[in-house]
Formats: C-alpha cells, sequence, structure tokens
C-alpha cells in the first residue's frame, strides 16, 4: 500500500497518529499557516524565538506547574509520543514511512495533536525497524533529548524512559485498533516492528515489556504536577515522597 498524499490511514487510529501534510488542509479552521511555523530542526537547535521553551510554557501552564524540568519532561515525551505514533501507524498501515526529517517537519509548539505537525514533502521510505530508529531514534530523539537536557537539566535516563514509554503506548493503541478491526496481520506487524525497536541499545534498558504491557524503569516526574501520581507504566506504584531529583535518572 503506498502512502497516499494526505496520509490518511492514521485518521481512524487516532489524533496522536496523524500527521498532516503541506499542501492540504493543513490550515484549515483558522490554524496557522504551516510554512509560518518552525521546523523541528529549529526546534532541536533552540533558534530564537525558542519553540521549545514555548512548548514547555504551555505545557507548564496546563499543568500548573512551576517546576521547568516537569513541564520539560512531559513536553518532551509527548513529542515523542507523536513522533513514534505517526511513524510507527505509517509502517504498520502503509508499510513504509515518510521521510521524517527535522527540516521536513513544521511543528506549533503552542498546539496540541493532531495539530501541531505538519509534513512539508512526502518522500517515501522502507518501513522497517531500521528506517524507523533512523528517523525517529536518531533524528529526532537524540537532538531532542540533548535540547531538552541542555535547557533544563533533565537526566537522559528520564528522557530515554519516555521516549520507550511512548513508543509502548503507540504499539499498544495500534494493537488495540488491529484486533478491534480484525486485522491480526497488522497487529502482528506492529508487534514485530516495536520488538526489533526496543532490541536498540538507546532502548533496550528503559524497561520490561510482556506483551503490550511495559513498566519502565525510570519516572517521568508526573507525580510532582500538582494533582498528579503516578502513570500506568511507571516505576514507581505510589508517588514517592523522597528529594526532588528522585527517579529522575
Amino acid at each position: 500500500m503506498d502512502l497516499d498524499p494526505a496520509l490518511a490511514a492514521l485518521r481512524p487510529l487516532g489524533g496522536f497518529f496523524v500527521l498532516r501534510t503541506v499542501p492540504g488542509p493543513a490550515g484549515a479552521g483558522g490554524g496557522p499557516d504551516p510554512g509560518s511555523l518552525p521546523t523541528l530542526a529549529e526546534t532541536y537547535e533552540r533558534v530564537t524565538p525558542d519553540p521549545l521553551a514555548a512548548r514547555v510554557a504551555v505545557v507548564a501552564d496546563r499543568l500548573r506547574t512551576r517546576e521547568p524540568r516537569v513541564a520539560a519532561s512531559i513536553a518532551q515525551q509527548g513529542l515523542a509520543a507523536r513522533l513514534w505514533s505517526t511513524a510507527l501507524g505509517c509502517a504498520v498501515r502503509y508499510g513504509r514511512l515518510p521521510d521524517l526529517d527535522p527540516r521536513l517537519l513544521r511543528w506549533d509548539p503552542l498546539a496540541s495533536a493532531p495539530d501541531d505537525l505538519y509534513l512539508t514533502e512526502l518522500r517515501p521510505l522502507p518501513g522497517d525497524a531500521t528506517t524507523l530508529a533512523a528517523a525517529v531514534l536518531h533524528g529526532h530523539l537524540e537532538p531532542l533529548a540533548e535540547a531538552v537536557t541542555a535547557g533544563y537539566g533533565s537526566a537522559p535516563g528520564l528522557l530515554w524512559g519516555n521516549a520507550g514509554s511512548a513508543l509502548a503506548g503507540a504499539a499498544r493503541e495500534l494493537d488495540r485498533w488491529a484486533r478491534a478491526h480484525g486485522r491480526t496481520d497488522l497487529a502482528g506487524r506492529a508487534r514485530a516492528l516495536t520488538g526489533e525497536l526496543f532490541d536498540h541499545p538507546l532502548l533496550r534498558t528503559t524497561g520490561t515489556r510482556a506483551g503490550t504491557a511495559f513498566r519502565r524503569r525510570s519516572c517521568c516526574l508526573y507525580y510532582r504536577v500538582p494533582g498528579g501520581g503516578v502513570c500506568g507504566d511507571c516505576c514507581f506504584t505510589r508517588p514517592p515522597r523522597s528529594s526532588p531529583g528522585a527517579a529522575s535518572g
């Protein structure tokens, strides 16, 4: 199945999987002109005005937290989830992957899914795990982790735990959709690709897996958000009462 210009096969999977393409209906509904938005390459380079800082500020406001490193962790995990969802969704639904070069992806740091990511050019690539790792892990999550660590002092172990959690979540949603629609072939493909990706050195030690379940070895710090608790895959069973730096690695 070839990539269609609108990547329409992603839409039934849910908002986190949708990747808008330009030109197309990207700016419909009064949204910003995608051409005016920064690329993800510029985001990782922390250009001025700083898109990453803008996203962290938005997340901090929405979560009502005064701790920038907490907001930075949640913002990074959210972007990781979007990237994994769109990439894995394409690989499973199409058997192909669009080129996700950070210079081709424009990002609205003030918006949430599915109105935040816009692909400006459709270049088909193989939909195998090696290509997925090159596109998402090396093309995005490594420079994103470097930018978040440099800007907010985030521990690398926390950020890679976020990346593993985001991948597991995307795979779980794909599996649920595929089984609900009688597509055991797609569920099997999602499972196989996810397994190969978790064999990558950057993800191998982020947590333990059993089927589609995942238990991470670090904490995203959501428990420090007012009214927050521990996530379903957290290394903690209840919010810790230790120092602010606990479980950040």
